[in-house]
């Protein structure tokens, strides 16, 4: 798989570690674009981002990426986490960085978009921007951790967001805790 990924400033960015390490950037071209406060916001939760050496690093403030062009075949992009001013920017179709055109160019060539915001509470703005996005054929993936599978780590914890975000991209996520039809 082609995949994208993007952080902006919201807080959460144990789940963009997380699912770094559960992407396989050996078998999957990864690419990896931070906006300027999701570096402060990594430096402040987890000091330093671990990423794989196959992961393509690009800044926020360039059109030189292969991504941000409808004509370059990629299949996913997931912004974890994503802040509801970015969310909003989205919702109303301004494309003026890396990120903003970049998600621009999924929802106008359909291509699957995961928004993943951590922000609470929301105001009315963020619920219209929500449904906006959602509309233009986003995928809303709120960071909202499950508790029914007996997580007992804070990565763990974690892995229940990520997990999700992983059966969205249809790619394996082995611990992940799934309802069964009870034995009898």
């Amino acid at each position: 798989m082609k995949l994208v990924f993007a952080a902006t400033g919201a807080s959460g960015a144990i789940y963009l570690q997380r699912l770094l390490q559960r992407v396989d950037a050996s078998e999957h071209e990864v690419h990896l674009v931070f906006s300027t406060y999701a570096k402060q916001v990594v430096h402040e939760e987890l000091e330093q981002l671990q990423v794989h050496p196959n992961v393509h690093q690009h800044n926020d403030k360039t059109m030189n990426v292969p991504f941000v062009s409808g004509s370059a075949r990629f299949d996913a992009m997931v912004i974890v986490p994503c802040s509801m001013g970015t969310l909003g920017r989205i919702a109303a179709g301004v494309s003026d960085s890396t990120i903003l055109r970049a998600a621009d160019v999924f929802l106008k060539e359909r291509r699957k978009l995961l928004l993943v915001p951590r922000e609470m509470p929301w105001n009315l703005i963020h619920a219209r921007n929500v449904v906006s996005v959602m509309e233009a054929g986003a995928i809303v993936l709120p960071a909202c951790p499950s508790f029914y599978g007996g997580a007992t780590t804070l990565e763990a914890l974690a892995d229940t967001v990520v997990d999700r975000i992983l059966d969205q991209l249809n790619l394996p996520s082995p611990g992940m805790f799934r309802w069964k039809e009870p034995l009898e």
